[in-house]
């Protein structure tokens, strides 16, 4: 017999080997086979084998589901949402402390242009820091979604750096219309990726804070870009309108 299950946590080519490993190492086991762009695993068995037994030969980094139609999807789809906002806690907690920290730096003469361009610089600095955090495996996971670094694997690979420099130049005022258009261009290539994700229904992760925090891919992701992106217009329309 053969079950197809979701596999939530897998980024890169060591996961699929890893999470083939372990479940090709339980008795009754003849067969693993994991689809690493859609997170699924078909395995083969013998005898039936308890979800319990997959995800305990499974590293805590990995959680295991089976697929189904019938009448508890309900119930594990309305898991699935709330361990979901219980992952994007660390999200929504940075995304508070950069608000803060830009409206601290304009609080004495408040200015919405000012606390955009500080917003924006400090988003760049906080995302990149931890992308740097495990810069081998961020291509990896960056490349599921993001239609640039699928095609060129290189891009992955400086992505990091081009947030980091846009950091700087938004924070320190430098070429402010280049870092918009910038700004404009590679969030614009990844929200692509990031809505035929969604539209898709992958269960894939997000690798806007890197490999080292696991967020799901959500619409919290198109949002967090699409805002952003917003920003970005609003600016260039300011300064050239």
């Amino acid at each position: 017999m053969t079950h197809t299950y979701n596999v939530t946590g897998m980024t890169c080519n060591g996961c699929k080997a890893s999470v083939e490993k372990a479940l090709q190492s339980l008795d009754h086991v003849t067969d693993v086979s994991v689809d690493l762009e859609n997170a699924e695993v078909e395995i083969g068995m013998s005898k039936h084998i308890s979800i319990n037994t997959l995800q305990d030969a499974l590293s805590s980094k990995y959680t295991i589901n089976k697929k189904s139609k019938e009448n508890n999807v309900f119930d594990s789809v309305s898991k699935e949402k709330e361990s979901q906002i219980r992952q994007l806690f660390p999200l929504f907690l940075i995304f508070a402390y950069i608000i803060a920290a830009s409206y601290l730096l304009n609080r004495n003469r408040f200015d919405v242009s000012n606390f955009m361009l500080d917003f924006m610089g400090i988003f760049y600095i906080v995302f990149s820091f931890f992308k740097f955090l495990d810069l081998k495996g961020f291509p990896e996971s960056f490349k599921m979604y993001d239609p640039l670094a699928k095609a060129f694997p290189a891009y992955g690979w400086i992505y990091p750096f081009i947030e980091l420099a846009l950091g700087v130049m938004f924070l320190m005022r430098i070429e402010i219309s280049i870092a918009l258009i910038i700004t404009i261009i590679i969030l614009g290539i990844t929200t692509v990726g990031v809505t035929k994700s969604l539209l898709d229904k992958k269960a894939i992760q997000c690798a806007c804070l890197g490999t080292a925090l696991k967020l799901p891919m959500t619409k919290a992701t198109f949002i967090e870009n699409s805002i952003m992106i917003i920003m970005a217009i609003v600016m260039l329309i300011e300064i050239y309108g």
